[in-house]
């Protein structure tokens, strides 16, 4: 019966290090939620990414196939049409209204989580520590069934 008290320490041990590698290991539930976050912004991003690339794909339509929007874009870029002049005045820095947008780019980041030597560590010491305590008990009630 004294032996299983001692293997209980050993399963307290290996209990703790079970729950803590569940809930913070690095496959944890904890580093699966922050990649669960980190999966979310990677598709919000993609989502703002096909809205620009749909913006885009209109404004090359409409360059491609409308003459007056072609004729607008040209003026805002500083172009004039036949028999026009633009008069520049110099120092004032040009005013070129461009449009042009790029997307973000994410990088996943990793997610954080306790390395598997400390987790080891502290089931190492709990199992120690029972490990100690259930001597230092059985060692006290010797003492004092001997007085």
């Amino acid at each position: 019966m004294k032996a299983v008290k001692y293997l209980f320490a050993l399963w307290a041990g290996v209990l703790v290090y079970a729950s803590l590698s569940l809930l913070f290991g690095s496959v944890g539930l904890s580093a699966y939620r922050q990649l669960e976050v980190e999966q979310e912004k990677q598709e919000a991003n993609i989502e703002n990414l096909r809205l620009l690339n749909r913006e885009l794909e209109d404004t090359v339509k409409s360059l491609l196939y409308d003459r007056d929007t072609l004729a607008v874009y040209a003026r805002e870029q500083g172009y004039a049409g036949p028999g026009e002049q633009f008069i520049r005045i110099v120092g004032l820095g040009i005013n070129h209204k461009t449009n042009n947008q790029v997307g973000q780019v994410l990088s996943a980041a990793a997610p954080q989580h306790t390395p598997d030597r400390n987790i080891r560590i502290i089931a190492f010491c709990t199992g120690i520590s029972l490990l100690f305590s259930i001597a230092l008990f059985d060692f006290l009630r010797f003492l004092r069934e001997k007085a």
